[in-house]
């Protein structure tokens, strides 16, 4: 039996779990004070906070470990699967070789993690797995192309249950997945190679906290009426975006106890985020050809039977619409890892 230690850094989360092989054992979800987390000024200057506050649960929880896994951040760009940490990930998680995001710290918070129990450290499909064909690139202008950042592990791993449930090789198979939670991805997959998808922090649906793609023009007069600074424009889309623009909150549960006491205007921005996923999931349609196997929706979200139910509607004119609610990135992160204990699998150099 191979005992893996998970930490997943959010935005104002540290998720921590045991895993017993494919079962967890324990986890637990470390919030961070938000006004804490910004004193600490830069993103990596959060990794001490971060780890005092979940380092005496691993010491109680996890006294053998034979590996440790974490969420990758935006790196370079690579192929999907299981990355052994090493000095040049960790310098480009520092830097931001792709960005700043807080998935950025899980190869550090691993590799400390690591050192403590004598053992390797991995991330899996982190959000800078790259499979794009050729033209997914296009921007429009050469001056920018279009970048391959997606929620990756929780599409992968969708993907390979969707295939699954379908009865079909993951070789084989095309298919739509959505990953529906504070940001959204939607990416067509052939063969289970994420062949495009929506940039989820400047592309796509609106999701409870970010924009989503807007419109160029008056985005651009935004940018420069001089009554924001770039820092604010950018939480402007990320983090400042979405439901809470709309509705003052990004609790989907909140707005649908809202819908249910007769709230008009949030039953048109729940409809209208709906109608957004279902036209990206449509235009990724599109990419496969129409040769859908199946729409995969996972993610938060996807328990909301309302949101649901509301794509769906739009949608199941392409195939099988299938749900799996809940984030699945802990296990997802733990069964690559697993694969490559058990040699089923090899670990890829960074």
């Amino acid at each position: 039996m191979h005992n893996i230690l998970v930490v997943n850094p959010g935005s104002t989360t540290t998720k921590i779990a045991l895993f017993a092989d494919e079962t967890q054992v324990s986890g637990d979800v470390f919030r961070h004070d938000a006004t804490a987390l910004r004193s600490c000024g830069r993103l990596w200057d959060q990794l001490e906070l971060r780890w005092q506050a979940f380092h005496g649960w691993t010491s109680r929880h996890a006294q053998e470990v034979s590996a440790v896994a974490a969420t990758g951040g935006l790196l370079r760009p690579v192929e999907g699967g299981t990355y052994t940490v090493n000095e040049r990930m960790l310098a480009d998680a520092r830097t931001g070789a792709q960005g700043q995001h807080a998935s950025n710290l899980g190869c550090a918070l691993a590799q400390r993690l690591a050192s403590d129990y004598g053992c390797p450290a991995y991330v899996v499909d982190p959000v800078s797995v790259d499979e794009f064909e050729p033209l997914a690139r296009y921007s429009g202008h050469p001056l920018i192309q279009r970048r391959s950042l997606s929620h990756a592990i929780s599409i992968h791993a969708t993907a390979r249950r969707a295939a699954r449930e379908l009865g079909i090789p993951l070789a084989a198979s095309s298919m739509i997945v959505a990953h529906l939670g504070g940001g959204i991805s939607v990416a067509p997959l052939r063969g289970g190679r994420i062949i495009d998808a929506n940039d989820a922090s400047s592309d796509g649906p609106f999701s409870p906290e970010r924009t989503g793609g807007l419109p160029l023009q008056p985005f651009i007069d935004l940018c420069f009426s001089g009554s924001y600074s770039e820092a604010q424009m950018r939480t402007l889309v990320m983090g400042g975006g979405g439901l809470l623009a709309y509705l003052g909150t990004n609790s989907a549960q909140e707005v649908e106890q809202r819908i249910q006491a007769g709230d008009d205007t949030a039953r048109a921005v729940y409809d209208a985020m709906a109608y957004q996923i279902a036209k990206e999931i449509g235009a990724m349609a599109a990419v496969l050809a129409g040769r859908v196997d199946a729409v995969a929706l996972t993610g938060g979200l996807a328990a909301s039977a309302l949101l649901v139910n509301s794509v769906r509607n739009r949608v199941d004119f392409l195939g099988a619409v299938l749900v799996f609610p809940g984030e699945n990135e802990m296990s997802a992160l733990a069964q690559g890892v697993l694969a490559v204990l058990r040699g089923e699998a090899q670990a890829l150099e960074y």
